[in-house]
């Protein structure tokens, strides 16, 4: 299977929830409790101005989409618009087939194009499979938050994993649009 990595288009958005609805109501992966509709994740890819990029992994032979990547404002205060967070979930049968890692890698070398220098992922504990995900792509283990989400009907722990994008400067340069850098594919 010969995998795409693309920009998510508006007609993804399906698949995109469909994707993600299990991560909601089958797990404390996400503390979502009730699953985002199709149009309730259309506008969450074209919020704030389409500055963070959504990108999704395809099947190069009819577009399916495996699984999506994403970036998020990190915090709201200004000081923060450097920092994004991370974001990426798999369709069911794609783990462990290299998808995730080049759909991350993608997203990575894109958030660096549009110089962000620091990256966010916040991780449900326990969750191997992400965390290997995540260090393999050169995040590192940046602290662990304890109970802090109820769900399922038990509190969970948090990790967040942090990975430097691009050298600080001074001024700060503001991060490009995703509209104006574009994908830049995995390298």
């Amino acid at each position: 299977m010969t995998i795409k990595i693309r920009a998510a288009r508006d007609s993804d958005a399906d698949q995109i929830s469909a994707i993600y609805m299990p991560y909601v109501t089958g797990s404390a992966i996400s503390f979502e409790t009730k699953p985002p509709s199709a149009a309730e994740m259309l506008e969450r890819m074209h919020g704030y101005d389409q500055l963070y990029p959504w990108l999704v992994a395809t099947t190069e032979d009819d577009d399916a989409v495996l699984g999506y990547a994403y970036a998020s404002r990190f915090r709201d205060r200004p000081a923060y618009r450097y920092t994004v967070e991370t974001s990426i979930y798999l369709g069911g049968g794609v783990a462990g087939q290299g998808v995730g890692r080049l759909l991350y890698s993608a997203l990575i070398e894109t958030l660096i194009a549009q110089d962000f220098t620091q990256a966010i992922a916040v991780i449900s504990l326990p969750n191997e499979h992400s965390i290997a995900l995540h260090e393999a792509t050169g995040f590192r283990r940046a602290g662990i938050v304890r109970e802090i989400g109820y769900k399922s009907g038990q509190w969970h722990d948090i990790g967040m994993w942090q990975r430097e994008l691009s050298e600080p400067t001074e001024p700060p340069r503001d991060p490009k649009p995703f509209a104006t850098s574009g994908l830049v594919g995995p390298k």
